[in-house]
């Protein structure tokens, strides 16, 4: 057994390293890194509840308006002439689509682009109006505006 601190290799030169002038260190030793640092939490307000993101909400109404249809993932990527696999991520909110792209989702799936953002609109307002406190006198404002 070696006097060695396991999990630590050891390193045997092929030629000896030249060493630095008035120390016992070879030139090419490195000193040691430093600890790491504590990992921050991702969510500072664990508490409040998170907004979904406008990828989710437009990839869930995409994909139930398939379902909805009985159709499949591949028969309406063909329709969109968008790849299957992009259209899935799409659904699955992993990707940011382009306008071009969701029109063309939409179209296949008989929906405009305006009726695509306007379901995904409706989701987001029942997500929100779910984590909203009300403060009395204050009004409300459920619509959306979209810039191009």
């Amino acid at each position: 057994m070696s006097n060695e601190a396991p999990n630590q290799a050891r390193v045997i030169p092929l030629r000896p390293h030249p060493v630095r002038p008035g120390t016992a260190r070879p030139v090419s030793e490195r000193p040691a890194p430093a600890p790491p640092r504590p990992i921050a939490p991702a969510d500072p307000a664990p508490s409040r509840a998170r907004e979904p993101l406008w990828r989710d909400l437009v990839g869930d109404v995409l994909r139930r308006e398939r379902l909805a249809q009985e159709r499949t993932l591949k028969d309406v990527a063909d329709a969109a002439r968008i790849s299957m696999p992009y259209l899935s991520e799409v659904e699955r909110g992993r990707k940011e689509a382009s306008s071009e792209v969701l029109a063309a989702a939409a179209h296949a799936l008989g929906l405009g682009l305006g009726d695509l953002l306007s379901l995904a609109q409706g989701e987001l307002t029942r997500h929100s109006a779910r984590g909203r406190r009300t403060v009395p006198g204050s009004s409300s404002y459920d619509g959306m505006c979209l810039a191009a």
